[in-house]
């Protein structure tokens, strides 16, 4: 189970009308063998800004990302789902997943394949995260999209 904690957006919105629901969590994690067999390192996500947040790397956007940044773990985002069906399910656990979608720009290979640097293209919630550890891991209060301040 997910636990569940107040997103700190640094702003007093509160619920929509829409149901959006905020979320932070890592859409990668450096240094970790997902199921293809790829391997992020640290700094492959370099300069990578706000990119659209989708649902199964499909469609159009499903909510906004109010931050995307490397930290020592991995890729991490804060954003709000908007699209209310898929809102729900994020607030109730049954969707968990994050991934992103790249190109990508330097790799080395060897016995795994190694990203070292990619051009992030979108950020998505998913069912199954290619990456185990790719998760939403707080999810809070339901806020405007427009009140989440620019990073």
């Amino acid at each position: 189970m997910i636990p569940r904690y107040a997103v700190s957006t640094g702003s007093t919105a509160t619920r929509d009308e829409r149901g959006g629901v905020a979320f932070a969590g890592y859409a990668a994690v450096f240094d970790v063998v997902d199921r293809a067999g790829d391997v992020m390192r640290r700094g492959a996500f370099a300069g990578a800004g706000v990119v659209p947040l989708l649902w199964q790397h499909r469609g159009g956007a499903v909510g906004v990302l109010a931050s995307v940044a490397e930290d020592a773990r991995g890729l991490r985002v804060e954003g709000v789902v908007e699209d209310p069906e898929l809102a729900g399910l994020v607030r109730s656990g049954a969707v968990a997943g994050l991934s992103v979608g790249y190109r990508a720009v330097r790799v080395v290979q060897g016995a795994r394949r190694v990203l070292e640097a990619v051009e992030l293209v979108e950020v998505s919630l998913v069912g199954v995260p290619m990456q185990g550890l790719a998760r939403v891991e707080v999810v809070g209060v339901a806020c405007r999209a427009d009140a989440l301040p620019s990073s």
